[in-house]
């Protein structure tokens, strides 16, 4: 199919029937439990991720793809007939995946126009940038134009989250600016921002209600939305949140995803995410 094709890596939490439908090829992360190794989505389902999660006693972790992973789905674009290949990877400050993408498309210069855009977000903060991406290519925008849009996306795009334990970030070296609160999670229960790329403190609350009533504050208040998405990784009281987030002005009706194997390596079970994109 001529014009511009979509390339984005699993961190981004958009349903894969939707990634399907629309052509998006989504290049997996490696999910590991000790010594067992599963390919994203292929060999481990987030069913499956979750219930190892909750029922075992392993911690999991998580490896970037090799370039060449992503130079096949390049490749892939090219056969067959994309004009240029816009890739949209999870954020450099938590990953090696962004590196992976640009040495691919490096490698391949001159033989497919392909542009990397480092997202500095991750879950569905990633993937509203891979819909804006969608968007402009399905009306027929150039490689340049279908960036600028990813780049606009990125700018009004804001991620927050709740969770339960900081375990899971510790782990997985992914704690950034919440390493101050380590040791101090039995009373608080702190609301993570993906900022600069990276995991900040964006405030310590006492208990779980009052963290989740001030995450969609943040969305509530934000002025009108463009997109609006809650990330939930095996949360009992998503519930709640979505109660909170009722009648937030939004172009776009709330999508609510599973967070993925990706994402929810780092933050564990309980994991809410709330991602929005500002109007423009």
């Amino acid at each position: 199919m001529p014009g511009i094709r979509v390339v984005t890596d699993s961190a981004c939490d958009l349903p894969p029937q939707l990634a399907e439908d629309r052509g998006v090829r989504v290049v997996p992360l490696t999910i590991r439990f000790g010594e067992e190794e599963f390919v994203d989505r292929e060999q481990l389902s987030t069913k499956e991720f979750w219930d190892r999660v909750t029922t075992g006693t392993v911690m999991p972790e998580t490896a970037a793809p090799a370039p060449g992973a992503f130079r096949n789905a390049f490749l892939g674009a090219a056969e067959e007939g994309a004009e240029g290949v816009v890739c949209v990877t999870l954020s450099s400050g938590v990953s090696a995946t962004y590196q992976a993408a640009m040495t691919a498309a490096a490698d391949l210069a001159g033989q497919v126009p392909v542009t990397v855009v480092d997202s500095m977000s991750m879950t569905m903060g990633q993937g509203h940038m891979v819909l804006a991406a969608l968007e402009a290519a399905e009306v027929g925008a150039g490689l340049d134009e279908v960036v600028a849009e990813v780049e606009s996306c990125r700018t009004r795009s804001r991620v927050f989250g709740v969770i339960d334990s900081l375990d899971f970030l510790k782990r997985g070296g992914r704690i950034g600016g919440a390493a101050q609160l380590l040791g101090s999670l039995l009373s608080i229960k702190p609301v993570i921002e993906i900022r600069g790329g990276v995991v900040e403190v964006e405030s310590r609350q006492r208990t779980r209600a009052r963290s989740l009533s001030y995450m969609a504050s943040k969305a509530s208040t934000a002025g009108r939305l463009e997109r609006i998405s809650v990330a939930n990784g095996v949360a009992t009281d998503i519930d709640e949140l979505l109660s909170h987030l009722a009648g937030v002005d939004c172009e776009r009706e709330l999508v609510v995803a599973e967070l993925g194997p990706v994402i929810g390596a780092h933050g564990g079970p309980g994991t809410i995410g709330l991602c929005f994109e500002l109007a423009r």
